[in-house]
């Protein structure tokens, strides 16, 4: 593997697509010798930066300079974009899409999440407050939920089940189930089953995931 620098433990680096230079298990504070778990099947794009002590599942894809942080838990099928950015203690379900340039803190994704490129989750609402991590912690976004580019999401709010947020929104407060928000501070627009589709292609927008449980 040229140009890879192993720095810490790795587990599962065997089965998985190194393609150009690295870092692998970067060292952590706080904890001890945990490695950095490779799923079957993980890609790691070039300058990419993986810290120990994360857990990458199956078939996850890390894309060029992403930078992960320690305590991370990546589902399988996850895919990390370009130059994102995960700070300690993020939880990422399966099958999310975390796009280019986002930027992760304590939050917790469940499935089939899609951030769109420049997300922003907060997790300190009076920083530098030395004990931010005993707070609110970052955004709770459930399954199927859409967050549109350079959004922005306060520490602590609570996205329902395929909501929809747009680009640009600072949310400040939790999102009901298949609502639309948007605005700053975001607003409810509407709601999500209601977007026509603007070309015709289906019924409404989403058509496509009402069959989910």
């Amino acid at each position: 593997m040229k140009g890879v620098e192993v720095l810490g433990p790795v587990v599962g680096v065997e089965h998985a697509r190194i393609l150009g230079p690295c870092v692998l298990g970067h060292p952590a504070e706080g904890v001890d010798d945990a490695p950095l778990v490779l799923g079957a099947g993980v890609t790691v794009r070039a300058f990419a930066v993986l810290y120990q002590a994360t857990t990458i599942g199956a078939g996850a894809h890390i894309g060029h300079g992403a930078l992960v942080r320690e305590r991370n838990e990546i589902g399988a099928g996850a895919s990390i974009g370009s130059g994102a950015h995960l700070e300690p203690g993020n939880r990422i379900g399966p099958r999310c899409r975390i796009h280019s340039g986002c930027f992760l803190s304590s939050s917790s994704l469940g499935e089939d999440v899609f951030l769109g490129p420049n997300v922003v989750t907060t997790d300190d609402p009076h920083p530098p407050c030395p004990r931010y991590l005993d707070c609110r912690g970052g955004a709770v976004i459930h399954d199927g939920v859409s967050v549109g580019a350079n959004a922005t999401l306060m520490p602590g709010v609570i996205l329902g089940a395929r909501c929809l947020v747009g680009a640009g929104a600072v949310v400040t407060r939790n999102v009901e189930p298949g609502d639309v928000v948007a605005g700053s501070p975001a607003v409810v627009t509407g709601r999500r089953d209601e977007i026509p589709c603007p070309v015709g292609h289906f019924a409404h927008a989403y058509e496509w995931d009402d069959a989910r449980p």
